[in-house]
Order: structure tokens, then sequence, then C-alpha cells
């Protein structure tokens, strides 16, 4: 043992990693919606010109996919505009980015829990073309996938490029994420709810406000390009009194709905993934497969148009529930048909290689199911004056939360897109049950089906726990001597007699701290462990949190712990925190 002297601070050696205030990652988020909102005004416009050109032959910016597509001029040749488009779009996901391909939004899961929210710029580039690409040529997929994709992966660059701590990058993704739903969907409250039922691994003010700004500022730039107005038009109807949703006589009702809401949400999880599992295992060429695929989708779209006037399962499908929302559409019959169809149709378009969300789709399906429930029982008790259109709105947020898992985003994102306030009850209700029973049938959603296939299993729950907040000085270890390194001999192995009670020495060489060992309580200087190693400082009354990132930041076995007010010196450290105790503070409070 030798005389204390004065050493270095070594918890201030040099990071690979920057933790940005909460002020400078505000202002990233702020530039993450203004990117994004840029980026979603540019994908629209992209699709509304590839649109144009593959249905009616014209080179234009002027589309509105709440509007019904006119017959195209290419007569039957229309057909071949999915497979034209799919095939671009398959060259450019294989040839420079694989992660592009499908609806985007178990990518940005993946980076966000497995890759330290790590998404390669190239991604959002050709996600871009590639989605705007499927969705302009007729793919029944949707357009807030891309777009999510395309925020996060905005997030995922800016995060590095500042060279910022995993926590703070994946906050950013998020935010992206959130951003990219908000100036798709005209909706910053839902986005916010997205971002975090569904990216944010951790729940906290600092991570939270990056995000209302991220979102905030995408919903701005979004609205300054396409106005207030919500995404959807709402027929006015009139609500017989014992329709009201507080009434008790309706509430069985609502869970029966909601009910099957969420056997449709596990039915078109399992027909998606199923189809995709049949072009997989389909033994013939890529571009084959995305061609007969897209094919197939293009003879159902113009087989529809030749019956019923409309493309109906083409594209987003905004045209078809916006016609379900104000009336045109009622007949339960033909809404059940359109439900199939629209199933099968987004199915065969990310299984043969489209690239594009499942959100529209999924909205799809709840207008559908939901109109012709309404008009079902429309047509049973005339007398009570049930209409489709309230239905409609509940199965849109019923089959989206369900199928998504997202229950809070599906509920706020439907009165934002809609402005129709006055079903919140029986919408909460018809969520909460149809998630229920699609988590009865089903462990995984539409999004995380895909990831644990790769093994890659994503928290199904978020939950605060108090080990963070607890002070350091609550589980260090006491510290009672320092030895010269030359004067502990062989390291060898712990001896088994040091019993229960962990005490420890800090080890120096020169006016280097080298580690800690483990001492006999009584006599340090009679046995020890072996060397622990590298250690930094801590101070006393600190939280564990900061410890835990500091540990992690710099790669330490363990920190030494000296009072308030102490400079950072092997004589004046009282206690060592190590990894050991971390681990125990933790599962105390998994098993409290």
């Amino acid at each position: 043992m030798t005389e204390k002297t004065a050493f270095p601070d070594l918890a201030n050696q040099p990071t690979t990693t920057r933790n940005a205030t909460i002020i400078a990652l505000s202002l990233i988020a702020v530039a993450i919606g203004i990117v994004t909102g840029i980026g979603a005004i540019v994908l629209r416009y992209l699709i509304s010109l590839i649109h144009n050109f593959f249905f009616l032959g014209t080179i234009s910016l002027d589309y509105d996919a709440n509007v019904p597509t006119p017959p195209s001029p290419y007569g039957p040749l229309v057909i071949l505009a999915p497979v034209v488009g799919g095939a671009i779009v398959l060259y450019l996901v294989r040839r420079y980015a694989p992660e592009a391909k499908g609806h985007g939004v178990p990518e940005v899961m993946d980076a966000i829990y497995y890759r330290d929210g790590h998404i390669r710029p190239a991604v959002v580039l050709i996600k871009s073309l590639a989605s705007a690409l499927s969705i302009g040529s007729g793919a029944s997929v949707g357009r807030e996938g891309p777009i999510i994709q395309i925020g996060s992966g905005i997030g995922s660059v800016l995060g590095r490029a500042f060279n910022l701590r995993s926590w703070q990058v994946i906050t950013l993704v998020a935010a992206g994420a959130g951003a990219g739903i908000a100036a798709t969907f005209n909706t910053p409250l839902g986005a916010v709810m997205f971002a975090v039922e569904l990216m944010l691994p951790e729940f906290s003010a600092r991570t939270l406000l990056p995000v209302v700004l991220a979102t905030g500022t995408a919903t701005y730039v979004g609205r300054l390009a396409f106005g207030m107005e919500p995404a959807f038009l709402v027929a006015a109807h009139n609500r017989p009194d014992v329709f009201v949703p507080l009434s008790v006589d309706m509430l069985p009702l609502y869970v029966v709905f909601g009910l099957l809401a969420g056997v449709a949400a596990w039915l078109f999880v399992k027909v998606l993934y199923r189809t995709e599992d049949f072009f997989d295992d389909w033994q013939a060429n890529p571009y084959l497969k995305n061609a007969a695929g897209m094919l197939s989708l293009g003879v159902l779209m113009y087989v529809l148009l030749l019956t019923t006037g409309q493309y109906h399962t083409e594209s987003v499908g905004y045209a078809t529930i916006e016609a379900v929302l104000t009336g045109q559409l009622a007949a339960p019959a033909f809404l059940i048909l359109l439900f199939v169809l629209k199933m099968i149709a987004t199915s065969v378009s990310l299984g043969a290689g489209a690239s594009g969300g499942v959100f529209s789709p999924s909205l799809f399906l709840g207008a559908t199911l939901g109109g012709a429930f309404g008009g079902v029982l429309d047509l049973m008790f005339p007398h009570l004056g049930f209409h489709p259109v309230t239905f409609a709105l509940i199965g849109m947020a019923g089959i989206v939360g369900a199928s998504t898992g997202a229950a809070l985003t599906s509920i706020m994102m439907l009165f934002e897109m809609t402005g129709d306030y006055t079903i919140t009850v029986a919408a909460i209700i018809a969520v909460v049950c149809a998630v229920g029973i699609r988590r009865k049938l089903s462990d995984d959603d539409i999004y995380t089906t895909k990831l644990s296939r790769r093994g890659h299993h994503i928290p199904r729950e978020s939950r605060s726990h108090s080990f963070s907040i607890r002070r350091i000085g609550e589980l260090m270890a006491p510290a009672v001597a320092v030895f010269e390194r030359s004067d502990l001999g062989s390291t060898g192995v712990v001896d088994t007699e040091l019993g229960k009670e962990r005490v420890y020495a800090v080890v120096i060489e020169g006016r280097h701290v080298v580690g800690i060992v483990r001492v006999h309580p009584e006599d340090p200087t009679k046995r020890h462990g072996p060397l622990i190693a590298p250690v930094g400082y801590a101070v006393e009354s600190n939280f564990l949190q900061g410890a835990m990132t500091r540990m992690a930041d710099r790669d330490h076995a363990a920190l030494l712990v000296v009072p308030d007010g102490k400079i950072a010196r092997p004589e004046n450290v009282v206690g060592v925190l190590t990894r050991e105790a971390i681990a125990t503070s933790v599962l105390r409070d998994y098993r409290s």
C-alpha cells in the first residue's frame, strides 16, 4: 500500500459520441420536420406526376387521390401500368436498397431496436422513387409507409452527422417517423401518438419534445402546400337518440363490431404474409414473379372499372374511402366484396415486390367493413336509423388499431382525419376490443410479424423502472484502500472465502488508476481477486441513470465514487459502483 496521490479525472476522457443538449436536439428535430414536410410534398407531387402519366397519358401535377381516377385513354392497356411500374421498382430496390421493399415501418423499427437508429442515406432516395412508382402505377399500397421511412432516414442521417449518442439518434429517427405521418395525413397529435406507441423505446420529456417539434413543424409545412382540410370529408347524417354513443343499450353493439374488426385485422395480417411466403417460395425469376403479381392487379382494377365505373383497388384507395364516408357506397354486399378484393390486392402488391405502406389499405378495409356492418343493421332495423358512415368511421380506427397495434394512434388519427368527434366512446370501445381479439389470435401485429420472422423481437410494452432514479451512493460497495499494482502479486481467482460482502480497493500504477480489486472486508492486504478495469469516476449523489450512460459510453467496468465537492482522486474514493451492482438493482426492480 502506498501514499495516496492525485490523478486526472478519467471520466473526462474524450469519447466518440456527443451528448447534445435538449435545445440542440430540439433544433435538429425542427430541421427534420421541415425536411420531412418538404419530402412529403415532393413525394405526393411525384406520385401525381407518375399516376397521371401511367393512367391518363398526361404530364401534370394535378391529382387528388380522394377523387376517382377517370377511365384511362389507354383502354385495356392500362392493365400494364402496374407491370411496368413494378419492374422499375424491383430493379431499384434490388440494385440499390433492399430495405426499401415492402411497407417500410418494420425496417424503421428494426433500425431503432437493433441497429442504433442507423438507416442508410440511400434508403431515403430509393424509397421515395420506388414508392412513388408503385403507388403512381397502381399498386395497392399506401403513401404513409414510404414517408415514415423517408422521415426516419432523414433523422438517422442528421443524428449520425452530428455524431450524437445512440438514444438521441433513435429519438430523431422516431421524430422523423412521426413527422412523416403528420405531413401525410395532417394529423399532428396522431403522429405523436404513433411515434410514442410504435417507435420510442423511451418515453420521457427528453424524447417527447423532439418528436412533438418535428411533427408540428412537418404538419405546418404540409398545410402550406395542401391546406388545412382534414384528409377525408364525412357526410352529415342524423343519428337517432338511440344511437347516442353514451347509450348503454348500444355498448354491446360496439363490442361485437370491435371483435369483428379484430378478426378482420388478424386475417389481413395472415393473408398478407401468406401471400409474401407464396411469392418467396415460388422458384422463378424475380421479374417474372413481379410481372405476374402486378398483371393480376392490373386485370382486377380494369375489371372493376368496367363493372363499377371505378378502379377502386388501385393505389391508395382514398377515393373509395371518401365514397363510403360520404354515403355514396352503402350496399353491404358490394362493400364486403371491396373489402376482400382490397385485402388480396394489397397482399399481392407487397408480395410481388411493391414499395408502399399498409396504413391506407387498413383504412380502406375498415371503411368497407364498417360500412357493410352499418348497412346490414340499417336493413335489419330500418326504424332505428343506423347509418353505414358511423360504423365506417369506427371500422377505420378498429382495423388500423388492431392490425398495427397502435390503439391510441388509430383513435386520435380517426378524429383528426375526419374532423368527427361525435363517436369518441364508440370508437374507443371498438378499438380496444379489436386490439384485444387480434392479440388473442396472434401476438404479433402487421409490423412486428416481419421482424419476428427474422428473430428480431420488439418489446410490446413500455415500463418505467425506478432503478434509474436511485442515487449512486445507495448501490455502491465500500472502497477501503489504495494499492500499487506491484504490491498485488498474482491476481489469481477470487477467493471463495471472501463471503457475500463486497469490498474493494483502488489499484494504481504510478500516477495512473488501472482498476479495482475485491478484497477481504477485515484484512484488505491479505486477500484480493482479479483486476477489474477500466474504471471512471462518479459523484456519490448522482443518479444511476447518468452513471449507466457514462459506463456505456466509455465501456467502464466500474466507477470510482467520490463524495460531493471532492476532487476525483484515489484518496477521495469512498465506494465502487460495478456492473454487477447495477444488474442486481435492475433485477430487483423487475421483481418488485
